[in-house]
């Protein structure tokens, strides 16, 4: 998988070709750009490094805030003022930008810091990035778990300079710099430096080491030197009084010679940052890039896919890439409390991320799962609630509007799996806490909420939180829990089948009425029952419906009216609606799963910088990518994956029990992106299934059946069969369905 990776996939404007069938009919609401960036990055690693343009969202590329449509430009060419740590990945206006430290090398004088040079022969690969600086500095950077590593090959010049800027911080658009609160700033001589800076309320401290024999170091302020000066301290900041600040480091350089800075970050100050540096730099730059490729090479080991088209390779690979990138997971570096442990953050956000990618790293990367679990238990215990959204700054940000306690389904899952390493005890009780907070205590009292779609999510984590209360032994709690989580019906219009009238963020009723809830035989019931479901769903899906024109570049509200008007699937273009094509297992017909994940993975996703239908916000959607090719689904919360036809032949997961292997029998090839156009390839549906050599009637396992590991078959053909049709997933009204005549 590791030589299948290109980083550079959802950083521009998404460029795919046009949509026939099924997925010509959805329509997209959010941003076309995918968000991401090429820079180098270690699997959940607290450090990331790339070039700066100061554009959104990343602080790489061109593009300027965007909220809906192609997005604008700020720059007619890629270019960069430097190269900055800490960058989000794919996300969209979430406020924190990061990009801290800027490392410029130049040729020119100080006084020409923050101008901006063409930025030329990108490379990128998993954790390693390189570019041609329009000034004729050759620039090439590494990151392990906590360090960079930068090497810059000066052409011939008498005054060649390093200059490390610890102002640097945000984004170039309107309200998207950073100010820091204070710093201070030491330069300690024979090439070593350090400082730390307060952003967002968080110390950030560096040690740095610049391997530049001969040359000179100076400390610097509003880019003038400071001959002989040896530190700098700032107690209070604005930003009336800012003015850039730094170290620089001097010298002459012959042609082809090339200068290694070395960067060690903590949070928990400057001796830590050395301490960092000094572990994880030892033999250079060449040294932690094979450490950290190795590291990839790992975590990206564990899900292998044989077949499917070079195309196809190259977006699985690139999906898997991007789901491991974050959550930021730091050993004992957390700001907030003195305790060891894990500090996670840029969970960005929950709402986005806890469908498909929590799940994907519960099931190949579990002890970073764990250790992401037990750093939001410590944040909620610290802080007093489980965060919607968490990043490096002081205080969670809860996101009010999008969701309600989302950390309890991922709980619930981890809880099942009866793994060690958390007081379930204690977390039990942050649980039911959260519960009441917020939104919350009105649920509490009332049994709905608005904005409506925070009814279903409590009353989904009072279910998720109830099995724990039940597995531990608290019988009467679970009891209320339970019969609270009954509630989600107070959320829908029993005349229409759908979600009541209410505010939606980033969609519609619709978009949020097919969610994959714990009692979906009532929901059901509820639409109409199978037939009315069903009915509904198609309409969702456009099944029979006119092919749709996207929003354009600043689409007037107009525009974005009609378009939400369709009450149509969103397409792979937003989250809030990611799970809905998986509703159909629970109506008996799991041959539209496979039509309409067929559609979605055939002409949303494709190869190149436009490669990604909406923004891929920290890896959520590109997990949902890699659950759809293997034929799996996740449902957060209940233990539970559904099955589908997959898009490669034969694959397996690298799980706590060993391996899960995913065969097929009657598999063939389906084109994507550039290889499909004007092709719309027939999908498959499955036949028949074993696990483990028995047969499987259900379209759904275990999470337990997956994580333990084993062998699942499916036979797949051309034509929808009967397999499935008559055996629903469970629901909290019917935990062991009977079977049901397929409608």
């Amino acid at each position: 998988m590791l030589d299948n990776v290109d980083p550079f996939i959802g950083t521009a404007a998404t460029d795919l070709p046009r949509a026939h069938g099924l997925a010509a009919t959805w329509w997209w609401p959010k941003p076309q750009v995918g968000n991401t960036h090429p820079g180098a990055t270690s699997p959940f690693g607290m450090v990331s490094a790339c070039a700066y343009s100061g554009a959104y969202p990343t602080g790489y590329g061109r593009y300027a805030k965007n909220t809906e449509g192609v997005p604008e430009e700020m720059f007619d060419r890629l270019q960069a003022s430097g190269f900055t740590h800490f960058q989000q990945s794919g996300t969209g206006a979430i406020r924190k930008y990061y990009n801290y430290v800027r490392v410029t090398p130049m040729v020119q004088p100080l006084d020409d810091l923050g101008q901006s040079w063409p930025l030329e022969d990108e490379r990128a690969e998993a954790g390693y990035y390189a570019a041609n600086l329009g000034t004729g500095v050759r620039c090439e950077i590494t990151v392990g778990e906590k360090v960079a590593v930068h090497r810059y090959t000066f052409p011939d010049n008498d005054s060649a300079r390093v200059v490390v800027d610890l102002s640097c911080g945000g984004l170039a658009i309107d309200l998207g710099r950073t100010v820091p609160l204070r710093a201070q700033a030491e330069s300690m001589g024979h090439g070593r430096a350090q400082g730390t800076v307060v952003m967002e309320g968080v110390p950030l401290s560096v040690h740095v080491e610049v391997d530049s024999p001969g040359w000179r170091q100076m400390l610097w302020y509003d880019r003038r030197l400071i001959p002989g000066g040896t530190r700098l301290d700032f107690d209070s900041i604005r930003h009336t009084t800012l003015r850039p600040f730094g170290m620089l480091f001097m010298g002459p350089a012959r042609a082809g010679q090339t200068i290694e800075v070395r960067l060690g970050f903590s949070l928990r100050g400057t001796e830590q940052a050395r301490a960092n540096l000094e572990r994880e730099c030892a033999g250079g730059f060449e040294a932690v890039r094979a450490r950290t490729r190795a590291r990839w090479r790992d975590h990206l080991g564990r899900v292998q896919v044989d077949g499917g088209t070079p195309a196809r390779r190259t977006v699985m690979a690139t999906a898997l890439y991007h789901s491991l990138i974050k959550p930021c997971i730091a050993d004992d570096e957390s700001p907030m409390w003195p305790n060891s442990g894990p500090y996670a953050f840029d969970i960005c956000t929950m709402w986005d991320i806890y469908k498909t990618q929590l799940p994907l790293l519960s099931a190949i990367a579990p002890d970073r799962a764990g250790d992401l679990l037990e750093s939001l238990i410590r944040v909620c215990e610290e802080e007093g609630n489980f965060p919607i959204g968490y990043r490096m700054a002081r205080g969670a940000d809860r996101f009010f509007r999008q969701a309600s306690a989302l950390a309890h389904t991922a709980l619930a899952d981890v809880h099942a799996l009866r793994r060690p390493g958390i007081d379930w005890s204690w977390a039990l009780v942050h649980m039911v806490d959260d519960l009441r907070r917020l939104y919350g205590e009105d649920f509490w009292e009332h049994g709905v909420v608005h904005p409506i779609t925070h009814t279903l999510d409590l009353a989904y984590a009072h279910h998720c939180t109830a099995k724990v209360a039940r597995a531990l032994g608290d019988h009467r709690l679970a009891d209320d829990l339970e019969r609270r989580s009954r509630d989600w019906i107070n959320a829908f219009d029993p005349a229409t089948g759908l979600l009541r009238d209410s505010e939606f963020y980033e969609g519609g009723k619709w978009n949020y009425s097919f969610r994959l809830l714990h009692d979906m035989a009532a929901r059901i019931e509820l639409a109409g029952g199978d037939r009315g479901f069903i009915d509904k769903l198609d309409r969702f899906f456009g099944y029979g419906a006119d092919p749709v024109t996207q929003p354009g570049r600043c689409p007037s509200p107009v525009e974005m009216a009609a378009g939400y008007a369709l009450n149509r699937f969103e397409g792979l273009n937003n989250e809030p609606d990611m799970e809905a094509p998986w509703a159909y297992h629970y109506a008996g017909r799991p041959d539209r799963t496979a039509e309409v994940v067929h559609a979605a993975l055939t002409w949303q996703f494709g190869t190149g910088p436009g490669g990604l239908p909406g923004n891929d916000d920290s890896g959520g959607l590109s997990s949902w990518y890699v659950w759809a090719s293997l034929g799996l689904f996740p449902v957060a919360g209940q233990d539970l994956f559904l099955v589908n036809a997959p898009a490669f032949g034969h694959a397996k997961l690298q799980v706590e029990g060993g391996e899960f292997v995913i065969e097929t029998s009657g598999h063939h090839e389906t084109p994507i992106g550039v290889d499909g156009i004007d092709r719309d390839p027939p999908p498959q549906y499955v036949q028949s299934a074993t696990l483990n050599g028995r047969p499987l009637h259900t379209t759904h396992l275990t999470a337990a059946a997956v994580h333990h590991g084993g062998r699942l078959h499916l036979r797949l053909g051309p034509e929808p069969s009967t397999w499935g049709q008559g055996s629903r997933p469970p629901s909290l009204s019917h935990p062991h369905p009977h079977p049901k005549e397929a409608p």
